[in-house]
């Protein structure tokens, strides 16, 4: 058999690997305009329920959804307590991030959530580093500040005097410190994952995290008139239950594994321009031209973040 030089041989790359890869930024890109979604969608239902009770309800669906489909693949086992451990440490995060923008979304827009949300490339690549030694590449180092400076100027429209005095609201601050708990999540997905399906981590992820907001939002459950909730609410709450969650998480956590946790959340720096577009497609007016360069400055980090090449592993979708 003929053997490539020496060079050659050890640049060629298995091919289900390349796939692996590419399967990973398409489905990203569906999380993503996914993701973007959740923001109107949020925004248009959490005055209906209590912010708690809104984010108990949409893991409990989402884990009951996903209950069969885990227990016909692989059948449903308690795990051990240190394997409950890590799936309440990593649902914690995700208990925080929702809790927080459900109870944002009341003081502040959906395009400020999801520009601030922008800011959690630069928040995970600084916790890959302390947490996993993930070494940053050059180009990485000058986007991700590209990225906030673009996320900062969707946020204060454009006004210098606004940056300058740095007039965020409470809800900004509230989600702020969401995203932070946010972009804790993906790096520790990798760090915590111990090579079990990524859709069984999934689905105990959702348990604990139900778990969690279930003690949280126990007393306000009674105090809930449910006939008085507008149909509109429970269609809100399928809706992120089952594409914003269900889906979302699991694109997310396979694709983390695969791609590492920093280019995976470059892929939120497109949230501010989708949350626009979106916007548009059901009506609202296009914001003003002020806050386009920041829009242009977000997308152009997302693209340099993508570009290095990164070490790649194969893993288990389902």
């Amino acid at each position: 058999m003929r053997r490539l030089p020496g060079n050659a041989e050890k640049c060629k790359k298995p091919r289900g690997i390349d796939r692996q890869m590419w399967r990973a930024h398409i489905l990203m890109i569906i999380s993503t305009i996914l993701v973007a979604t959740s923001f109107p969608v949020g925004a248009a239902i959490t005055n209906g329920l209590d912010s708690l009770v809104l984010t108990f309800l949409r893991f409990a669906l989402a884990a009951l959804l996903f209950a069969p489909i885990v227990a016909w693949r692989y059948t449903i086992a308690i795990p051990s307590l240190r394997d409950l451990m890590r799936y309440g440490m990593l649902s914690a995060c995700l208990v925080s991030f929702f809790w927080g923008m459900f109870a944002a979304l009341r003081l502040t827009s959906a395009l400020n959530t999801a520009a601030i949300f922008a800011l959690t490339p630069l928040i995970t690549a600084v916790v890959s580093g302390l947490l996993l030694k993930e070494r940053l590449h050059k180009s990485s180092l000058f986007a991700l500040p590209l990225g906030m400076v673009g996320a900062a100027w969707v946020i204060f429209r454009g006004n210098l005097v606004d940056v300058l005095s740095l007039n965020l609201g409470l809800g900004d601050g509230i989600f702020l410190m969401s995203t932070i708990a946010m972009g804790c999540y993906s790096p520790l997905v990798k760090y915590l994952h111990r090579g079990e399906p990524v859709a069984q981590m999934m689905f105990w992820i959702l348990v604990t995290g139900a778990m969690w907001l279930f003690l949280l939002s126990a007393p306000r459950l009674t105090e809930v008139e449910w006939n008085m909730v507008p149909l509109p609410v429970y269609g809100g709450i399928a809706y992120l239950a089952v594409f914003t969650t269900l889906i979302t998480f699991f694109i997310f956590q396979w694709s983390t594994t695969v791609i590492g946790p920093t280019r995976v959340m470059s892929y939120t720096y497109l949230n501010p321009a989708l949350v626009i577009f979106i916007g548009v497609v059901f009506g609202q007016d296009l914001p003003s031209l002020a806050i386009y360069p920041g829009l242009l400055l977000t997308f152009m980090a997302t693209l340099v973040l993508l570009w290095p090449k990164t070490t790649l592993r194969k893993v288990r979708l389902i």
